[in-house]
């Protein structure tokens, strides 16, 4: 029996080139879970350090190249702990994804969301009711949403203002909506710690920028104290928006152009529909 070794090696060649993409994909990813939060920067000094290693090999710099083998050394360990937010939620988005099946998302429900919210924020503006409401993005905000008390409902201004009224149960910490639904209310936002914030923004900004440096979710502030409408997203904070502006801002980043595919979750629709134990 003999051997084709150029059908080996063609198939050799094919799985390094899967091999490669592979990682490239993985790598794709990362970055776009990343994007938009102070991980990113993160991220960027340690190419920086990978560039350095790799000049120090080639110029045959040896000083250089132990010193950034020291650092490689220990900086796995420094990374993983630096991470560990990013790592837990990456692992935790991966169990809630799973293989999953397609379904169609109506781009109406795009137009009807910024058209609620612009109702919301404009009448809450106007009374100088305080608000603070997050829209999920690519990345997931269980974790926050987590600390609410869920609600479930359907987006509407007449809800939203209900929730923010001073005085009632809900109106202190912020509303996260998920999926085109207000999934909680009182939800508790991680507080940033920049000592760049301006010492008259108050708590509200500090959450909604706490959000903005883990997440992409876009975050919706008004201010009890002028009545400013601001919004959060990734690494800006938008204040005293108008409303055409504040309108603009919305559509463009949450309205899509046609219908796109929203996904579910095979594995958990698996589990819910298989009955264990025996029949009932």
């Amino acid at each position: 029996m003999s051997i084709d070794w150029g059908e080996v090696i063609t198939w050799s060649n094919a799985f390094d080139i899967v091999d490669i993409l592979l990682v490239w994909y993985l790598v794709y990813k990362l970055i776009m879970i990343l994007k938009g939060t102070r991980s990113i920067q993160l991220l960027k000094g340690i190419g920086i350090i990978v560039l350095i290693k790799l000049a120090a090999v080639t110029l045959q710099l040896q000083t250089i190249d132990w010193i950034m083998n020291r650092v490689i050394q220990w900086g796995v360990v420094a990374v993983i702990i630096v991470f560990q937010p990013e790592i837990r939620r990456g692992l935790e988005h991966l169990g809630k994804t799973g293989f999953r099946k397609k379904a169609k998302r109506s781009v109406n429900m795009s137009e009807r969301l910024v058209t609620e919210l612009d109702k919301a924020v404009q009448y809450m503006a106007k009374r100088k009711i305080g608000a603070l409401i997050s829209i999920e993005q690519q990345g997931l905000l269980d974790e926050y949403a987590a600390t609410g008390i869920r609600i479930g409902g359907e987006v509407t201004n007449q809800l939203l203002i209900n929730i923010f009224i001073p005085n009632t149960p809900l109106h202190d910490g912020a509303v996260i909506i998920q999926d085109y639904k207000i999934a909680t209310a009182a939800s508790y936002l991680p507080l940033s710690e920049s000592s760049f914030i301006p010492k008259e923004l108050g708590t509200r900004h500090r959450a909604a920028i706490g959000l903005c440096e883990v997440s992409d979710a876009i975050t919706i502030i008004v201010s009890e104290e002028t009545g400013g409408v601001s919004i959060a997203h990734k690494t800006s904070l938008l204040r005293e928006m108008n409303r055409d502006d504040f309108v603009a801002y919305l559509t463009e980043h949450l309205v899509v152009e046609e219908e796109e595919e929203k996904t579910t979750n095979f594995i958990q629709d698996f589990f819910d529909n298989t009955k264990w134990g025996g029949s009932e």
